[in-house]
Parts: structure tokens; sequence; C-alpha cells
């Protein structure tokens, strides 16, 4: 019996160290969690073990800035936010309440009664005085302008509009505004962090977080006659609301004006799109000083570098842009390029693509010299040329039309591109049509009143009075806006 409780007493002894070497040996995140006080029994996996390490190193000896994981310190978004959130307004686009726009018939069988719509988007405080920038599409149309900062409304009036890159500005009646901080897109870099700041959904004062994506982005969406795209791209997520909000960057600086998204539902689902800040802020200053935007034409049209017409033209890069016409009398063919040239720099800063090109030359005025470096049957060569402005002279313009309710539209001189386009010296666009004389004659936008009754067309306001006060036998002639010749007869009563 002596011998059985011995054998027993060993092996009890034998199982007891043999599980605690197996402890030690195989498991010793275990032990050390039970020497260093675990007592609520939790299982540290080692990755959890080490960061519980740096803690009580930590607690022992309290470093003079916080731990850094890796060579570069965490972002963080808060006083970004904090810059520009207050700089951000909603804006409120009321319409379809304005009664000359209708007539008797549309009352009487129903149709287009009048009935108001609302519609909002986001705006950029840009001076302390009152000047928003927000988006062109978020107050088209609109009758009645209303911006919401800080819970206070006020009533806000139209300065001007750009079509071709977007961009609108307000302004309001109010001092000491928190004008946001204007920062530069041209040194926006790939892979730098950014927020969206705006109002989706009607969630005032939304900030989203992301990256730049891509810069000089074209996606085709802008309308007017001489549309801009050089678009930021991003994943910061923006939504039907955001139009016309601030995309900053990790200093609260403003890089850009969120416009539009890719999207197959209309919402969010992956990249957005911000006009570069450098545009806006030109765009908007031009509509402050001078209601016009002064838009620098160099006299050629460009195409992007194809791998195809690169293999046809035996070019080494798909950089830079092709000269696919030149515009008579413009500064280009008075420089000397010719159709096929490659346009590689301007003024020292490389050409990418059209929408760098485009880009660069939004900077410049009407009167600037420039220098542009191109190729010619892969020969590098230079040329100086004077930038000019759509009627194709130096100078500042101001963008007039003859507006009259009683023809139902706008009138304006034709501008040197569309000259060159139409193949004419001179003639008067139709614009802004609504109803009116001109449309019961079968006119419509676009098109390019040549003479009238013989006598040319040169001076919208001439032409616009003739045609309101004109009866008996009018003859007009023209082109339509593809290009093609019309005359027609009218007998006026």
């Amino acid at each position: 019996m002596q011998r059985y409780f011995t054998t027993l007493a060993i092996a009890v002894f034998g199982g007891i160290l043999g599980a605690w070497i197996y402890l030690a040996a195989f498991n010793p995140n275990r032990l050390v969690d039970g020497l260093d006080g675990n007592r609520d029994g939790r299982l540290w996996n080692q990755q959890t073990s080490l960061l519980e390490t740096d803690r009580v190193e930590a607690d022992q000896t309290p470093p003079s800035r916080p731990r850094q994981l890796g060579s570069n310190p965490p972002v963080s978004f808060v006083e970004a936010s904090e810059k520009s959130t207050n700089s951000v307004v909603f804006i409120k686009n009321f319409s379809g309440t304005d009664t000359r726009r209708y007539s008797i018939f549309d009352y009487f069988f129903g149709q287009g009664v009048p009935q108001q719509r609302v519609s909002t988007g986001s705006g950029v405080i840009i001076s302390k005085d009152g000047y928003i920038i927000t988006n062109n599409h978020v107050i088209d149309r609109a009758e009645t302008i209303e911006v919401v900062h800080q819970k206070r409304t006020y009533q806000a009036s139209l300065i001007g509009a750009d079509a071709n890159t977007d961009i609108a500005v307000l302004k309001i009646d109010a001092d000491n505004l928190p004008a946001i901080q204007i920062g530069s897109s041209r040194e926006l870099q790939i892979g730098e962090w950014v927020i969206a700041v705006g109002n989706p959904f009607n969630l005032t004062s939304t900030v989203t977080a992301g990256i730049v994506s891509a810069k000089e982005r074209q996606i085709n969406i802008m309308g007017g006659e001489f549309p801009l795209e050089s678009f930021i791209q991003t994943d910061a997520p923006i939504n039907p609301g955001n139009s016309g909000g601030a995309l900053v960057d990790v200093e609260g600086k403003l890089v850009g004006i969120n416009t539009a998204i890719l999207s197959r539902t209309g919402s969010y689902t992956g990249y957005g799109f911000a006009v570069p800040v450098d545009i806006a802020t030109k765009i908007a200053n031009d509509l402050i000083q001078y209601g016009e935007v002064q838009k620098a034409i160099p006299g050629v049209d460009v195409v992007e570098i194809t791998p195809e017409l690169a293999e046809e033209m035996n070019l080494k890069s798909l950089d830079g842009v092709i000269v696919s016409h030149v515009i008579r009398s413009g500064a280009a063919e008075k420089a000397g390029l010719r159709r096929n040239d490659v346009i590689k720099a301007i003024n020292g800063i490389t050409i990418t693509g059209k929408g760098s090109f485009e880009e660069v030359l939004s900077y410049y005025y009407p009167g600037d010299e420039i220098r542009l470096d191109y190729l010619r049957d892969n020969t590098n060569r230079s040329a100086t040329l004077t930038l000019q402005n759509l009627l194709g002279d130096t100078g500042i313009i101001k963008r007039e039309f003859y507006t009259s309710t009683l023809l139902g539209a706008k009138l304006e001189n034709v501008n040197a591109l569309e000259r060159d386009r139409l193949n004419i010296d001179f003639g008067v666009k139709i614009s802004g049509m609504t109803r009116g004389y001109l449309r019961d004659l079968g006119l419509g936008n676009g098109f390019v009143i040549t003479h009238y009754n013989g006598e040319p067309a040169k001076d919208p306001n001439v032409v616009g009075k003739f045609l309101e006060e004109f009866s008996g036998r009018l003859r007009l002639e023209g082109l339509t806006p593809n290009g093609q010749p019309f005359m027609q007869s009218y007998n006026i009563q």
C-alpha cells in the first residue's frame, strides 16, 4: 500500500512539473499576462501585448510629445475642419414662380403652370464683405437666392456666372464674415489629404476626408461655349448638396470648389471632382471686377496625344498637345505656329495634356505675353505670342447684350473664335431665348444674323431696335448653330 501512494505522489508531482514546463516553453504570453497583473482574465495577442508594454513605459516616463508610429505623424483634420466649416454656407435656389416665363395658354391647358421649386447647394465665403463662390449649376434658373450662414438667412444677389467653368459669384449684405484662407491648387500634390466641406442631403456643415487621386482630369461635363475642365479628383465622399462647397487641405486652406461626382446612382460611389482654386478665384475676380470672364486666347485648337498619334507622328512622349487648327489672324498664326505642331510647355511649365494646357492658359489675361516651347518635325522650337481676347484684340472686354422682352432673346456680337469657325467677318448671335418674336420667326439659340434687309449685322443694339420697330417685308440672312446658311423672308404686320 505504501508503494502505491508513493507512485501516485510521484505521478501527480510529475504531471504538475510537466504542465509548468509546457506553459513556460510554449505559451509565454499567458505567463507574462499573469505576471504583469492582468487580473481581468483577458488574453492578449502578441501585438496587443507590445502596445500594452508601450503604455506601461509611457506611464513610467511621460514623453514630451505623443509617440509616433512609423516615420510620418498621424493626420488630424480637426484644425482644418475648424478653420473651414464656418466659411461654408448653405444655398437655396427658388425658381418656377416667374409668371413672365409663361403665357395664358399654359394656364388654360394646365401645362407649365408655375410651381415653386427649391434646390440646394453649398458656397464658400471668399471675402469679409460677403462675396461667395459657388457652382453655376447651383444657382441656375434662380429667381430668388437665399444664403444661410450660422443660422442666419440672407437674400443674395448674383454677381455673375460662367458656364465654361461652372463657377458663380454671389453677394450678401453682411460684414466681418469668416472668409476662408485661399491655398494653391498648383502646389497641391497627388496623394495629399484633403477634406470636403458642404451640405450633402441638406445636412449642413458636413466634413468628409480623402486624398487627391488625380489632377487635370477631364470628364466632359461642362457646358458653355469654351468649356474648361482640369478637375482635381478626390475620393473624399461628395454627394448631392456638396456642389459649390469647399475642398481644403490639412491646413484648412481652400484648394478647390466641389463640383461633380462620378456615379451611376447620383450618389457618391468612388470619386468626386473639384474646380482648382487657382481657376475658381481668377474667374470670381473677373466676374466681380469686370462682370465678364477675361478669357485669354492663344489662337489654336489642340487635341490630346494618343499612342496612335504618337506613333504616326514619331513622337517619343505622350506629354503635350497637338495643334489641330490655327485660327486665322490669331495670336498663334502671327507667331508662326502651324497645324501638327506639338506644344510642350508654356512659360516653362510642362504641358502634360489638354487639361493642363487649358489650366495654364486660364491664369493669363488678354494682352499677356507668353512663350511656347513646341516641336515641329521632332525639332525643338519656341515662339512668343501675345494672348488675345474673344473679340480678337488684346484689351479687357465687357460682354454686352441687347436684351429685349419683345424679341424674347439676347443679341450679342459673334466673337473671334466663332467668326473663324463659321468663316464670317461679322454677325449678331441670338442667345438666352424665351417666348417672343424671334422664336415665332423660327429662330433659336445660337443662330447668327449676318444681314437684315441687305444691311450688315454688326451692332446688336442697331439690329435689336430695327427688329422691334420694323413692319413690312423682312429678309434675314445668316447661319444656323452648326454653320448651315439660311435666308428667310417674312411679312411683318
